[in-house]
């Protein structure tokens, strides 16, 4: 909390604020094993709900992990996350309303990947994370990428933000490499 120079909180894109490690114990899952696939919170609701032996509804975005910790291969799971925040509310009648000093960041967007994160800010600003080199998200190199590579970003990010389904929130959670 408060990392790069950031008032407290958890409301960035830095991994230090989005990266929560998933610890699973139980039948049938190898101790000490570990995954690389990208889970996100939606898919608690199928997992709990496949633990329950309960099926899992068509309208649920996220997928039952129960494989995965079960070892399981992974065939075409998802490649990116979709990380949203909604920055302070700025209206003058608003009683929770804070100062833009506060520390708290415009509303954004981004795509978070194995190897990079993807910003889109409101205001137009962008950042671009290559982790693999900067694990600790120093220099963003968004303003060195192509205009090819920054539409392909947008784009990706787009139809993650737009998908209102099951099925087109698996696809857009197949994000560029």
């Amino acid at each position: 909390m408060g990392e790069y120079r950031l008032t407290g909180g958890k409301q960035t894109a830095f991994d230090t604020d989005v990266r929560v490690p998933l610890v699973v114990a139980g039948p049938g899952v190898v101790p000490g094993s570990q995954r690389a696939e990208i889970v996100q919170n939606i898919d608690l609701v199928p997992t709990f709900q496949r633990i329950g032996g309960a099926d899992v509804g068509a309208h649920v975005d996220g997928r039952n992990l129960l494989p995965l910790a079960q070892g399981d291969p992974a065939p075409n799971w998802r490649t990116g996350a979709l990380i949203e925040h909604h920055g302070p509310n700025q209206a003058s009648d608003d009683p929770d309303a804070q100062d833009r000093r506060n520390g708290s960041p415009v509303t954004y967007e981004a795509l978070r990947t194995a190897t990079y994160t993807y910003v889109e800010y409101s205001n137009g600003e962008r950042e671009y994370y290559n982790r693999t080199v900067d694990p600790h998200q120093l220099s963003n190199i968004a303003a060195g990428l192509s205009a090819t590579r920054l539409a392909a970003l947008h784009d990706a990010l787009a139809a993650y933000v737009a998908c209102h389904s099951h099925s087109a929130c698996w696809t857009a959670g197949h994000v560029p490499a």
